[in-house]
């Protein structure tokens, strides 16, 4: 079962998610399971809302990829809000494709 991730990170910022995303390389070695990916920064900080097949997928690249790197090499003491939610619906215009 497709889940949808929304997490919400006030520590992450655009250095350490830059440094992270170059360390971790998850666009270039696509983890099991990540079906989309989406990151932004507002006000309040980071936030990100990735679609994940199935929810034990994320748990195992947050523990075996991302948490190593963040908590460890970056020195990220704080720990995200994460909502984890049942996929209704996806739908991807005609066109879209890739990173960016």
């Amino acid at each position: 079962m497709a889940i949808v991730m929304n997490l919400a990170w006030p520590e992450i910022t655009p250095e350490s998610y830059d440094a992270s995303r170059e360390r971790v390389r998850w666009e270039e070695d696509v983890p099991d399971g990540c079906l989309m990916h989406v990151g932004w920064f507002g006000d309040d900080g980071f936030h990100a809302l990735d679609v994940w097949e199935p929810e034990r997928q994320f748990n195992q690249f947050i523990a075996d990829r991302i948490g190593p790197v963040v908590k460890g090499e970056l020195g990220v003491e704080s720990d995200p809000q994460v909502t984890i939610s049942t996929l209704r619906r996806r739908f991807v215009a005609p066109g879209v494709t890739g990173a960016a």
